[in-house]
Formats: structure tokens, C-alpha cells, sequence
């Protein structure tokens, strides 16, 4: 709220100030003497005081708050010096508030505070002016009205009238008053004026704010005026350019372009093979181009927009290369096994050399971390002698960031899939769009989506990407895809992709690739040479097995490079040239204590137990499943952090065994006297899934009958009411593990042999492997006790 100007009288009348006063905390503000000012009244204690104000003699004490944003204030939280003020009018608003009508009196000082009745007192002395007339005043008195004359002018928030009052002001104690109360300065800097107890210190006080007050507005008014002059030279040259092509049209020579840009761009359009409708589009954006001022914005979007017209790759393609063997060759140089993905690129490549001309296939590798599927797609385009390109999906929530943004908005550009185009420079890359299962949804769109197109042969041909307004031709780029599981990539997008779903490595496949790729890459990577180094072959099996559990050779590659490393720096600190040899017995020391067991089986017949086989995200893992009973009240409990559709099938186990109690040899007593519990070890990992299953049926039945089961049989399926044996995900990664864990028999669905027939070669060696349709089946292989 703004101060009200004071009262200008002739005669100022005699005012008693009492010695004791109500005080009114004042926030934000320092009234001054002659200064009549609105206040709003808040707190009960203040209306309090207002209130005894007015029952006596009207005057209140005001005194401003240290710090504003305080609600419970003392005498201590407020300045000593105030101003005594009369109440003018008591005003209580509609929303409860009361406004209190002030005008100032005097300075005064704070003696000592006095009990009130529910609100601040304080004794008090007023600070009246001396009576004096100095020379050194009048000259501060000179140099402060100078002063204000010049803030006034410089500040558009202060009207010109304030200074016809100054010349009708002849006391010096009123005008520093009046002076001070026109600042627009922090109530703090007032309360310094407010507190110079003579006017020679008031006016000096009032100099030194007003000096930096005004450096600050000629700044201002400097930064405004350099604005103002660029707004005007930018529409100088605008009217000059404007005035320049007028005179061209009247000469007739609308169409000589002077302008180098254009001319350039041109020549480039000359050189650089559009698509029609690319061309159409880059000369109609040119002719718009030639009727803009070249330093207008919109002059700057269509630049940016017609140089990425020209920068990405129309026609500019690399030739295949079509020697089938040598491919084949730079395929298995890269990696060991992965046959399904290696035949599929060497078909492509056949096809190509007969056709000539195909589209890209569009290719979706499934399977866990570190077996190689992003490498595999450089790889690729090694072997067929063309550009890679790869981008990243995992975590991109935006629609955009495959389409780009429309040119409407600052800053837009084209999306990820034209942005690597022009990155790659030709047409027929190996364009790898990597973690397709891990994209995300919000607000901002759904980028699986807008995939759709890109991975979708029939519509590739003809992309839309927002910023360009033009049709791309992607068919000829060979996209490979790659995801951990498949359940993460949309069904839309899995029907448009050929999926390939590699499996673990075997032990045998992980030995062959640590010696042939892995030992010689970090021998290497450390300084050293294929003969400084020497691993024994019981040593690498030592690490696959005890070192690493994982279906890919990311673990077994760090362990690899840390056995190296210790050896490269006892080189380095003996300085002994001698060529190292790592065997088993040095693993301890070099690599530590070993993380997993080479089995966790003993193979030994089971009373309550049964070996079944799971599925994770780094390959298969053996579950051992552990029932028994106990005297108590009938109840089924189940341990080991198992989720709902695993509990589900205990039940279902359970119910089967039950209504069949006495076929299967089972004392229905034993459902109303025994409690059953059920438990799967590594009880913090949790776990979930229909294919543990006849696992649950077996161990239930065997802890129930007493008969043994098998401990080198492991098995697989989901389980019904009918006890029907239902197919199961994940069949290779489950084979894989049981070959790891030394098992001798599997058992697995019958509705998952095709599954079985088209394995990769080595899985389910040295397994005697039974396909069943009936879970009686699975318990007469299981059991030895018939």
C-alpha cells in the first residue's frame, strides 16, 4: 500500500504525548511524522491495543517489525524508535479485518516495555527536532532536495506533482519526513531514516539512498534505451529489404537472386538426389525463403527445415555385399554359436543376390543379458558391408522421440530414426533399435505406437516424421530389434517382427567363447601379450561354474579381466617378465572366495522334496521345492516369497491329490490332523509362475504317502484340476540349467516338443528327456517307492 502525503499545516498544534503507550507492530512499513497512513489490524493483541487506544486518548505507539514474516512477536522483536501516531478512524471490514486510520505525530524511543492487558506497552521519550538553525544544514538540505528532484524524474512510478510540494515545506524536519515517505525503498532503509535523530543527519541519510537509487534508474533507463535501439535497427533493415525488393520487381529482376544462401542451397538441391516430393517441398520452402528478411526468425526455421531436407539420405545407398561364405566367415569371427540369427542374415543375404532388390527384414532378438544381442547387430553389418546405426529404446516415454516434434514449436527437430538416417548418410543401413521391451507410456504419447509404422514392411515405405511434412522410404534399412523377454514388447509390435530367441550359453559353448574371444580381448585391453598369459582350461570351467551364474559372458568376461589385472600389476610391481599361468588353485587368490556352488543337488532320493526347473531373466535356475507336515489343525502354508499364481497352484496340486486321496495310497485323515508347510529356499528372491506346478503335486504327494522321489530327475509344468500337464515357457534356458546342475532326467510337457525339436544344438545333451500329458505320468517316473 502506498504512503498518503502529509499533512502541510501553518501552525503545527500543541500534542501531549503520554509517557505510556499501547504498542501497534507495524509489518513492512515505517510511517513518519505529519504522514497519515491505513493500517489493517490482524491480531488479536493489536486490536487489543487499538481498542485502549480509543478509550483513552487515542494515540498509539508505532513500531516496526525486525522480521515481517513473524506471527508471535515481544518488545524484542521490534525496532526501539517508532513514531507516536493518532487514531483518525476505526473502520471494521466485511471479511473481519479492522482498518485503523493513523496520522503521525512524533519520533519517539522505547525506555522499557509494561505489562499490558493482553497486548504491548512501552514508556517512552519523544525525539523532538533541535530548534537550531546550521549553515551544514541547509546545505544537506540543498544537496537532498537536488537530489529527489532528480530520482522523480527518473522514476515513472513517481508523479512530477510531488515536486510542487517541496518549495511549500519550510521546515527542515517536516521535508526530510515528506522526502523519506515518497522512497520506494525496503522498509528496513526507512527505518534508518526514521532513527537519524536530527535532520542534518536525516537529509545526509536521505543523500546517500537517493545517489544509489538513481546510479540504479540510469542503469535501467541505459539497458531500456540499448533494447529500444536494437527493436529499431532490426526494423530499419526490415524496411530497407522490403524497399530493396520492391525496387526489384519494378526493374523486372524479381528473379535474380542476390543472396548467397539461397543460391547455395540451390546448387546443393542440384547435387543431392530428392525423392519428387522432397524436391517440390524444398523449392516451394526457397521461394517462401526469398520473400523473408534474411535475419527474421521465420527465415531461421525455414534454413534449419531445408538443411535437413538436404543433409539426409534420399538415393545414397552401400553396396551388399553378396560372397555368402565370407559373410558367413565374419559372422562366426565375431561370435561363437547364435546359429538361428546367423542363418536367418545369410538367407537374406541369398535372397538379395538373387533378387537384387528386397525389403529389409525386420528382425526382433530375444533373450537374456550377455548373449550378445547388440553386438551381434554390428556384426551384421559387417559381414553384409553396410553402415550400423544404433539407437537406444529403454526408458523413452515420449512419441516424439520417433516422429519429432511438428515445426510449429521453437526448437523442433526431426525424431531419433531420421536424426541417425542423416547420421549414417545412406539408406540401406543396419539400423539396431535396442531394449524394445523396455520403452514406457505417459502423457506424452505411446512411442511403441508410433513404431508401428517404422517396423512395419507394408508401411515403411512411406514414414511421416512431423518435422519433415515429406514421406521417407525406410524399407531398404534392415532393422534389428533386441529385448530380454517377450512379454515386455506390445503384440501389435511382435505380429510387424520375425522374433529369434537366443538361449544361454551351454558351459561348453561359454569355454569355447572365454578362450577364443574373452582371454585374448583382455590380455590385450591390459598391456599384455597372448603369451604373458596362459588360463588352464580347469580354471575357466572353475569360473564359469563357481564364479558366475548367468546365461550370457558378461560376469565371466569381469572375472576374466580381474584375474588379468591382479597378474598385470604383479608384472608390473616385481618386474618379472616370466609368463603367468592361472590354474585352479590360484583362483582363490586371485578372484577371492568362490559366489556359487557347481551344484546345489545331491542327488540323493527325497522324502517331501522334488527338483523343478524356473525361468529368470539372466536363463534357467533348478527350484528345489520342500514340503512337510506336522500334528495341528488342518492348514496349508507356503514360504519363500512365492506370488500369487505360484500359491495358486499349490492349491490347485493340493486339490487334485485330495480328490484322489485313496487311488493314490493318501489317509484321508491326514487332511483333518496334519498341518502342511511348503517352502522354497533362497526365500529373499521372490518368485511366481504356473510351471513349479507338478514340482508342488510331487513333493506334496511324496511328503503325504512317504514315498521317494528321484534326485537326479528334475521337471516342468503347469498343473490343472484334471491333472492335465500344461505347456510351460522358457524351455531351453530350463534344459540348460538342469544340464549345468548335472541332472540325469527331465521331464516336460508334452505340448512343448515341438518347443523341444527345434532347440538350439547342444541343449538337452546327455538328458534322458520324457514328454508327458498326465501328471500320474510324471509320478510314476518320479517315484521309487511304487
Amino acid at each position: 500500500m502506498s504512503p498518503k502525503q502529509p499533512r502541510v499545516e501553518e501552525e503545527e498544534s500543541r500534542v501531549t504525548i503520554p509517557e505510556q503507550l499501547p504498542v501497534f507492530p507495524v509489518r513492512d512499513q515505517v510511517i513518519f511524522p505529519q504522514m497519515v497512513f491505513p493500517l489493517l489490524v490482524g491480531r488479536e493483541a493489536t486490536l487489543r491495543a487499538v481498542e485502549a487506544a480509543m478509550m483513552a486518548d487515542r494515540m498509539l505507539l508505532l513500531l516496526a517489525q525486525q522480521d515481517s514474516a513473524r506471527e508471535e512477536i515481544g518488545m524484542d522483536d521490534l525496532f526501539k524508535i517508532g513514531v507516536v501516531a493518532k487514531v483518525v478512524q476505526v473502520m471494521k471490514l466485511p471479511n473481519g479485518l479492522v482498518k485503523v486510520l493513523v496520522e503521525g505525530v512524533a519520533r519517539a524511543k522505547v525506555l522499557e516495555s509494561v505489562q499490558g492487558d493482553g497486548y504491548l506497552t512501552a514508556k517512552l521519550v519523544p525525539l523532538l527536532p533541535p530548534n537550531r538553525q546550521e549553515i551544514r544544514l541547509e546545505g544537506a538540505q540543498r544537496h537532498a532536495v537536488a537530489l529527489f528532484r532528480e530520482y522523480v524524474s527518473l522514476n515513472r512510478a513517481l508523479p512530477d506533482e510531488l515536486l510542487y510540494s517541496i518549495d511549500t515545506i519550510k521546515e527542515p524536519q517536516r521535508l526530510a519526513d515528506y522526502l523519506a515517505a515518497q522512497l520506494n525503498v525496503v522498509y528496513t532503509t526507512r527505518q534508518r531514516i526514521l532513527e537519524a535523530l536530527t535532520p542534518y543527519d536525516q537529509f545526509l541519510e536521505l543523500a546517500n539512498i537517493l545517489a544509489h537509487e538513481i546510479e540504479i534508474l540510469q542503469v535501467e533507463r541505459s539497458i531500456e534505451s540499448q533494447v529500444r535501439e536494437r527493436i529499431s535497427t532490426s526494423q530499419r533493415n526490415f524496411f530497407l529489404q522490403e524497399q530493396l525488393r520492391a525496387i526489384k520487381r519494378e526493374l523486372g529482376e524479381e528473379g535474380e537472386d542476390d543472396f548467397g544462401d539461397i543460391l547455395a542451397y540451390q546448387t546443393k538441391m542440384s547435387e543431392v538426389q530428392l525423392s519428387p516430393a522432397a524436391r517440390e517441398k524444398v523449392e516451394e520452402e526457397l521461394d517462401k525463403l526469398k520473400s523473408m528478411p534474411m535475419l527474421s526468425p521465420e527465415a531461421t526455421v525455414v534454413r534449419n527445415y531445408i538443411d535437413w531436407l538436404l543433409a539426409i539420405p534420399w538415393k545414397k545407398k552401400t553396396r551388399d555385399r553378396h560372397d555368402i561364405k565370407r559373410a558367413a566367415t565374419i559372422l562366426d569371427e565375431d561370435h561363437y554359436g547364435l546359429q538361428k540369427p546367423k542363418e536367418r542374415i545369410l538367407e537374406h543375404l541369398a535372397i538379395l543376390s538373387l533378387v537384387k532388390k528386397m525389403r529389409g527384414p525386420i528382425i526382433c532378438l530375444v533373450g537374456p543379458p550377455g548373449v550378445g544381442k547388440t553386438s551381434l547387430g554390428r556384426s551384421v553389418a559387417r559381414a553384409l558391408n553396410r553402415k550400423f546405426v544404433r539407437i537406444s529404446l529403454g526408458g523413452m516415454r515420449d512419441e516424439a522421440e520417433i516422429r519429432g516434434h511438428r515445426r510449429t514449436y521453437i526448437g523442433s527437430q526431426p525424431g531419433r530414426i531420421v536424426q541417425s538416417m542423416k547420421k549414417v548418410g545412406v539408406v540401406n543401413p543396419v539400423f539396431l533399435l535396442d531394449e524394445i521391451d523396455k520403452m514406457a507410456v505417459d502423457f506424452r504419447g505411446d512411442p511403441s505406437a508410433a513404431l508401428l509404422e517404422v517396423l512395419d514392411p507394408e508401411q515403411n515405405t512411406t514414414f511421416s516424421d512431423h518435422y519433415l511434412e515429406v514421406e521417407y522410404d525406410l524399407s531398404q534399412v534392415m532393422f534389428i530389434t533386441t529385448a530380454n523377454t517377450r512379454d515386455g514388447i506390445p503384440l501389435p509390435l511382435q505380429d510387424r517382427m520375425e522374433i529369434i530367441e537366443l538361449p544361454g550359453y551351454l558351459t561348453e559353448e561359454k569355454l569355447q567363447i572365454a578362450n577364443g574371444f574373452l582371454i585374448p580381448k583382455q590380455i590385450k585391453e591390459h598391456g599384455l601379450k597372448e603369451e604373458d598369459v596362459h588360463f588352464t582350461r580347469d580354471a575357466v570351467l572353475s569360473i564359469i561354474e563357481e564364479y558366475t551364474r548367468e546365461a550370457g559372458v558378461r560376469e565371466l568376461e569381469r572375472m576374466i579381466a580381474k584375474a588379468v589385472r591382479r597378474v598385470a600389476r604383479k608384472r608390473v610391481e616385481t618386474k618379472k617378465k616370466a609368463a603367468a599361468t592361472i590354474a585352479v588353485n590360484r583362483l582363490k587368490t586371485l578372484l577371492g572366495i568362490p559366489s556359487h556352488h557347481r551344484s546345489k543337488l545331491t542327488f540323493q532320493p527325497m522324502i517331501g522334496a522334488a527338483v523343478g526347473l524356473a525361468w529368470t531373466p539372466v536363463g534357467g535356475d533348478i527350484l528345489k521345492i520342500e514340503v512337510r507336515t506336522m500334528p495341528g489343525k488342518f492348514n496349508l502354508t507356503l514360504t519363500g516369497r512365492l506370488g500369487d499364481v505360484m500359491k495358486e497352484s499349490a492349491t490347485a496340486s493340493l486339490t487334485y491329490i485330495r480328490s484322489r486321496a485313496d487311488e493314490l495310497g493318501v489317509d484321508q485323515e491326514i487332511f483333518k490332523e496334519r498341518e502342511i508347510h511348503v517352502h522354497i529356499p533362497e526365500g529373499a528372491v521372490p518368485k511366481d509362475g504356473p510351471s513349479a506346478g507338478v514340482t508342488l503335486g510331487t513333493a506334496l504327494l511324496s511328503a503325504l504317502s512317504g514315498r521317494r522321489v528321484r534326485g537326479d530327475l528334475a521337471m516342468t509344468g503347469e498343473i490343472n484340476l484334471q491333472g492335465e500337464v500344461l505347456p510351460v515357457g522358457g524351455i531351453n534356458e530350463k534344459t540348460m540349467a538342469a544340464q549345468r546342475t548335472g541332472v540325469k532326467t527331465l521331464i516336460l510337457p508334452a505340448e512343448n516338443l515341438p518347443e523341444w525339436e527345434d532347440r538350439p544344438k547342444g541343449v538337452g545333451k546327455g538328458l534322458d528327456v520324457h514328454f508327458v500329458k498326465k501328471v500320474e505320468e510324471v509320478w510314476d517316473l518320479a517315484f521309487l517307492d511304487k
